[in-house]
């Protein structure tokens, strides 16, 4: 069965949110063991600290990739209401029709 675009939004929209969500957990996590000593416990820190940045860094990748992308589907839409108005406004005034209908079953 083949994705809608609401489905990707909906699934990149949570994915950026859990990556959001564990690194500000990781954060509140090194803060939280800052005074505790040991030579396991520095190595982890070290591990959790590389790891974080990294995640950091491909957290914004992929913030920036969906930016890149929800603009080329802006320009794209732009460029075809461009070169089809009649066939946009036909659309437009369609899905206008279906709205209206199932606003006025309720």
């Amino acid at each position: 069965m083949p994705k809608t675009m609401k489905q990707e939004e909906v699934t990149t929209d949570t994915l950026l949110a859990d990556l959001q969500a564990v690194v500000a957990d990781a954060e509140a996590l090194l803060k939280a063991t800052a005074g505790l000593a040991g030579d396991k416990v520095q190595e982890a820190r070290s591990r959790a600290e590389e790891s974080l940045a990294a995640a950091r860094e491909r957290l914004i990748d992929v913030e920036e990739d969906a930016l890149k992308h929800a603009r080329e589907l802006v320009s794209n839409g732009e460029e075809y209401v461009r070169e089809n108005p009649w066939a946009a406004i036909g659309i437009a005034a369609g899905v206008g029709v279906l709205v209206g209908l199932l606003l006025g079953r309720r």
